[in-house]
C-alpha cells in the first residue's frame, strides 16, 4: 500500500486511468491557472480595464512561461495556495510596464476554482462516454441473455423465478439517469469563478459584471456571480459521482454473487491466486464494489468542506483538494472496470 494506488508502479493496473489522472498532475493544473490569467486578461482589455497591449503581452508570455516548481513548492508551503507565486513569476515574464496588469482584480480562488472547471470540462465527456458505452453494453447482454431465467432473490434468500432481462434492467437503468445528470450538471454547473479579494469585485468596479461574462465566454464556462463561499455545485457534484460509484458497485456485487453461484453466470479471463490454480477469481467485480464504497466515504468528508467561513475559508478550501479528485478518479476507475466485466460476460442466466 502506497499513499496514492492511483499512479503506483503496479497498483495501478488495478487502480489506475491514464487518461484521466494527466488531467489532475500539477502539470494540467498550471496549465488551466494560465489560461485563467490570459483569459482574464482579454476580458479586461475587452472591457477596457487593462490596455490591450497588456493582454498581448499576457498571453504570449504565458505561451513561453515555464514556472520555476521548486518556488511555487516552497512558496505554496508558505500561502497555503500555488497562485500567489506563480503570478509573481509570470509577471517577472511580461515585464513592464504590462506585469502589474497580470491578476488584475482577480484573488487566488478565481483562478484555482476556475481551473478545476475547465479541467472538469475535460474529465465529464470522458465520463458520459463510458456510461454510454456501458449503456450499449447492458442492452446488447438483454438482446444476448435476456431471456434467460434467474432466481430473483430478496434478502439474500431465493424468493421467485426472474428473467435475465429484469436484472439487467436494474443495472441499466440508474446509469440512463446517471448520464442525464452528468450531461446537465456539465452544461449548466461548471461555472467561472471571479470575485476578487472578498467577493465583492471591488477593483472593476461598474465593468465587474461584464469582464466575468467575457471571462466566462473566452473559458468556455457558465457566468455566474462568484462562489467563493457557496460550494453547492461542488455538493451536487460530488454527490453525483458517489452516485454512479453507487450503482457501479451494485453491479458488481451482483456479478460476484451470481459467479459464486456458479450457474448463473461465466465470465472469460478472471484472477488467479497464489495458493489455489484452479481459482478465477471475480476481481474486477470486487473492485467496483470497493469503489463504490471509497466513494461513499469520501462523500461525507466533502459533506464537511461546505462549511466555508465568512467570505473565504483556507481550511474548507483544502479539504475539497484532498477529496474531490479522489472521487473523480475513483468515479472514473469504476466506469472502466465495468466495461471490462460486462466485455467478460460469455453466459447469463439458465436456459
Amino acid at each position: 500500500m502506497t499513499a496514492s494506488p492511483f499512479d503506483h508502479p503496479y497498483l495501478s493496473g488495478l487502480l489506475g486511468d491514464e487518461e484521466v489522472s494527466s488531467l489532475f498532475s500539477a502539470a494540467a493544473e498550471l496549465e488551466a491557472i494560465l489560461a485563467f490569467e490570459v483569459a482574464l486578461a482579454k476580458a479586461e482589455a475587452a472591457e477596457c480595464v487593462i490596455p490591450a497591449e497588456a493582454a498581448h503581452a499576457i498571453e504570449t508570455a504565458a505561451h513561453r512561461f515555464s514556472p520555476d516548481i521548486a518556488s511555487l513548492r516552497e512558496a505554496t508551503a508558505r500561502d497555503g495556495v500555488v497562485v500567489p507565486d506563480l503570478v509573481r513569476q509570470l509577471r517577472a515574464v511580461v515585464g513592464e510596464p504590462h506585469g502589474k496588469h497580470v491578476h488584475f482584480g482577480a484573488t487566488s480562488q478565481d483562478a484555482i476554482d476556475s481551473g478545476f472547471m475547465l479541467r472538469l470540462a475535460r474529465v465529464l465527456p470522458i465520463l458520459e462516454s463510458r456510461l454510454s458505452a456501458l449503456i450499449e453494453d447492458l442492452h446488447r447482454l438483454t438482446a444476448d441473455f435476456g431471456q434467460g431465467s434467474l432466481m430473483g432473490r430478496t434478502r439474500m434468500q431465493p424468493a421467485i423465478p426472474i428473467l435475465a432481462a429484469d436484472r439487467i434492467r436494474t443495472w441499466r437503468q440508474p446509469l440512463e439517469r446517471h448520464s442525464a445528470r452528468l450531461k446537465a450538471f456539465a452544461h449548466d454547473s461548471l461555472a467561472v469563478q471571479l470575485g476578487g479579494a472578498a467577493g465583492t469585485l471591488d477593483k472593476l468596479g461598474e465593468r465587474a459584471s461584464s469582464v466575468r461574462a467575457v471571462l466566462a465566454r473566452e473559458l468556455g464556462l457558465v457566468d455566474v456571480p462568484q462562489w467563493h463561499t457557496q460550494r453547492e455545485r461542488i455538493g451536487d457534484l460530488a454527490a453525483l459521482l458517489a452516485s454512479i460509484t453507487g450503482s457501479v458497485g451494485k453491479f458488481g456485487q451482483d456479478i460476484v454473487l451470481m459467479a459464486d453461484r456458479g450457474q448463473e453466470i461465466a465470465l472469460s479471463g478472471g484472477g488467479g491466486s497464489s495458493a489455489m490454480p484452479h481459482k478465477q477469481n471475480p476481481v474486477a467485480a470486487e473492485v467496483l464494489v470497493t469503489l463504490s464504497r471509497f466513494n461513499a466515504v469520501q462523500l461525507g468528508g466533502l459533506a464537511q468542506a461546505a462549511l466555508h467561513e465568512q467570505e473565504r475559508s483556507g481550511a474548507a478550501w483544502t479539504l475539497e483538494w484532498l477529496i474531490l479528485p479522489q472521487m473523480v478518479m475513483t468515479t472514473s476507475i469504476a466506469l472502466r472496470l465495468m466495461k471490462e466485466v460486462t466485455g467478460s460476460i460469455t453466459h447469463l442466466g439458465c436456459k
